[in-house]
């Protein structure tokens, strides 16, 4: 591209895989074939059990099934670019559908943060005001919540392709990643971007930001009334109704943060190490989270379990 004053925008951009290690991406697409089959099938297991399973119809597994439905877009958002790149060296995507992954993968980021947040209220009620619990959190309230969520990440993120759009682009064309990310097109830009950076930053943390803050100050009122149980047994069995999600909270939170932070201060991060973490970011916690929750949830396993008796049967 030459950039000469005008308006120019690129017809595509070009995605990364794995730097350094190109040569070896049909061999690397096995583990990654590996994650994303157990996030598409493990999230589809908890969906399929949940509403099977009249027992389970209750606000903690709706949330979960939220989780679940969350963590199977994300899958799904990033797995034919980045397969696509590693066993067919597939690295064009145009400018147009590259926006139009970053918009969704963002938006079921942040889906899924708000989803964090509303299981770490869940869990709040039932330990600290387990007689409310049923009340508050009607099936009804819990349907205007998952509305809530979504509506809140689609109408905050909804700017961000128009401020791409709006950008001249020139020179450079190369994705940092196998998927589109916001700064990662953003610094492409041979525009000024104060506008694309401070709206992110805005929007991380009042979106992302404060769902973290709450979690915590979720989890510190819970042990809060943990602490002032009588017994031993009574702590143990109401933290252990907590593990799960505090598992799911920093497989999602730590490396989001860390993106983050590479993006917009790591410049001389070596960029495996940006590679790695983005993919840790977007495809661990999918596979991941329905295999946290199958092993510590008692409910889960025993449902799975009969579903199994059953077929077998």
């Amino acid at each position: 591209w030459e950039f000469n004053g005008s308006f120019y925008q690129p017809s595509a951009f070009l995605m990364m895989g794995i730097p350094g290690l190109e040569a070896l991406h049909p061999w690397i697409s096995i583990p990654f074939c590996a994650l994303y089959l157990s996030a598409v099938l493990g999230n589809c297991v908890i969906l399929f059990i949940v509403r099977r399973t009249p027992s389970l119809h209750e606000p903690m597994y709706y949330f979960l099934c939220m989780l679940a439905l969350t963590d199977l877009g994300l899958a799904l958002c990033t797995l034919p670019t980045t397969l696509g790149l590693f066993w067919f060296g597939v690295r064009r995507i145009g400018f147009d559908a590259c926006l139009t992954q970053m918009y969704f993968i963002h938006i079921l980021s942040f889906i899924e943060s708000s989803v964090l947040l509303a299981m770490a209220f869940d869990r709040f009620m039932a330990i600290s005001h387990p007689l409310r619990h049923p009340a508050i959190l009607t099936r009804s309230t819990v349907l205007k919540i998952g509305l809530a969520i979504v509506l809140r990440g689609m109408l905050s993120l909804l700017p961000i392709p128009f401020l791409l759009k709006r950008l001249t682009y020139c020179g450079r064309t190369e994705l940092s990643h196998s998927f589109c990310f916001h700064p990662d097109i953003m610094n492409l830009a041979c525009a000024d971007i104060k506008v694309n950076v401070f709206y992110g930053m805005i929007i991380l943390l009042s979106t992302v930001g404060t769902d973290f803050i709450f979690i915590v100050l979720s989890y510190i009122l819970i042990l809060r009334t943990v602490v002032s149980l009588t017994t031993r047994e009574e702590c143990l069995k109401a933290l252990n109704t907590c593990v799960s999600h505090i598992c799911a909270v920093l497989v999602f939170f730590i490396p989001m943060i860390g993106l983050s932070m590479i993006h917009r201060f790591g410049k001389n991060v070596p960029p495996l190490v940006n590679t790695l973490v983005a993919y840790t970011y977007l495809i661990i916690p999918p596979a991941l989270n329905p295999v946290i929750y199958s092993i510590k949830s008692t409910h889960i396993r025993e449902a799975l379990l009969r579903a199994l008796c059953r077929k077998r049967g």
